[in-house]
């Protein structure tokens, strides 16, 4: 299996309120030549929660925050990861130890980049995403519980929502699937398919071998 896999998790969340987060802010340029995706945790947000000489700043950044550390679910603002296509955002969060970003909408190429490397992209209505921002902001650590195989959100005050997720995605995310290994669950059809349908001979004539004119 090449991606993680996504079934049923438990976390209080970190709430992120600003809407058009792009994915340079996410990952900034400069770590596009990382290929050690466990080594993106510490550029994940890099200029909003470091200074120019690599110290952490003051007040902390709130992924710093002591409070919310260990927290896997992120609720964001609209349109996030807007901006350039790059993989290094949703493999950053996930080595910071995301699983799930909330929020009331997702700029397309994140979104399927997300799908397509075990992050869940969560698309809930605008009064939930509010009633969970408080969740998360709050002194109490109230927490959310996702249920991919049931595609439904638990917001820990006893209602659960359902949220949309096409049944592809929904099945590559929960068996830990990328599109090869997807490809590859379907082994045996293919070869009984290539074997039913040989390939047609080529009856054309090649001139000899080391004829002369």
């Amino acid at each position: 299996m090449s991606a993680p896999k996504v079934g049923r998790f438990t976390s209080a969340a970190i709430p992120l309120p600003l809407e058009n987060i792009d994915t340079d802010q996410i990952v900034p340029a400069r770590y596009l030549k990382v290929i050690d995706k466990a080594g993106l945790a510490e550029a994940l947000f890099r200029d909003w929660r470091f200074n120019a000489d690599d110290t952490m700043k003051v007040p902390p950044f709130i992924l710093d925050e002591p409070r919310y550390r260990g927290r896997s679910i992120l609720v964001a603002g609209e349109n996030f990861g807007s901006g350039s296509s790059r993989e290094h955002a949703p493999w950053a969060l996930l080595a910071f130890g995301i699983k799930a970003v909330i929020a009331t909408s997702f700029a397309d190429i994140f979104k399927n980049n997300a799908l397509k490397n075990g992050l869940l992209p969560i698309v809930v209505p605008h009064d939930l995403h509010a009633q969970l921002l408080a969740m998360a902001a709050g002194d109490g650590a109230s927490e959310i519980t996702i249920d991919l195989a049931a595609a439904t959100l638990d917001s820990g005050a006893g209602a659960r929502y359902p949220f949309p997720i096409d049944v592809f995605n929904q099945k590559m995310l929960v068996e830990g699937l990328d599109e090869l290994d997807y490809v590859r669950t379907h082994s045996a059809e293919i070869a009984a398919y290539e074997s039913a349908h040989p390939r047609p001979i080529d009856t054309r004539s090649t001139p000899a071998e080391g004829r002369t004119a």
